[in-house]
């Protein structure tokens, strides 16, 4: 492994075999940087961070499935402090990763997008570009987001209609380009939300919206 004369590194850095590391990369106190990530130019990484996380799991979870061991962050990528990523995820150019969040396996984060403070992604998401996810949002496993969407702090959903009561193809929500999603909302398994439309804060999303509109309630309901 080489590592740039340009890389900063701060104290008690452990960085593992097979690491590649960019140019003018900078990286936090404390942090771990486990085998096989790859780390493009001008990244910033915060104190504590652990990156490259192999998956694991109990016999109850389910077994991700992924064969890629690499975690790739793209070039320009900014993360603050106590960010944990999994392998096999893949982070574009120029994202934002807010202090303490979570990124599961077999995500793929698209460019300029932002992941706020304590936010959790879940695997086998699609992240597009230019998104926002706000403070404490539960982005659930089998989500896809396209490009330019907005979801407001502690939103939550699910994607399990039986909460394990019985098998169920786990299913999150599918959010259409430029839909935004109001703070608190919940949103239930396998939910399609349309084009450019909003979902109110607090609301609860059971059924799929049409393309620009409005919806709030306890149900959602078009406004």
């Amino acid at each position: 492994m080489s590592i740039p004369e340009s890389v900063q590194l701060g104290r008690n850095t452990v960085i593992e075999k097979d690491v590649v590391i960019g140019e003018n990369v900078v990286v936090g106190h404390n942090t771990v940087i486990l085998e096989g990530t790859h780390i493009g130019d001008d990244v910033t990484i915060g104190s504590n961070c652990v990156l490259g996380i192999k998956p694991g799991g109990s016999q109850r979870m389910r077994k991700s499935t992924e064969k890629k061991s690499q975690l790739v962050i793209e070039s320009g990528t900014r993360m603050g402090h106590l960010v944990s990523i999994y392998s096999g995820t893949h982070i574009s150019q120029n994202v934002f990763i807010g202090d303490q969040a979570s990124i599961r396996e077999k995500v793929a984060v698209g460019e300029e997008s932002v992941i706020g403070r304590s936010a959790v992604v879940e695997l086998n998401s699609t992240i597009g570009k230019a998104c926002t996810i706000q403070t404490l949002a539960y982005i659930t496993g089998d989500t896809t987001l396209e490009d330019h969407v907005f979801i407001g702090p502690c939103v939550s959903m699910s994607n399990d209609k039986y909460m394990g009561a019985k098998d169920y193809n786990l299913q999150g929500a599918y959010m259409k380009e430029g839909a935004k999603i109001g703070n608190n909302a919940s949103i239930l398994p396998g939910v399609n939300i349309g084009r450019d439309s909003i979902v109110g804060a607090g609301s609860v999303v059971t059924k799929d919206t049409d393309d620009y509109t409005v919806v709030v309630g306890v149900p959602a309901k078009e406004k």
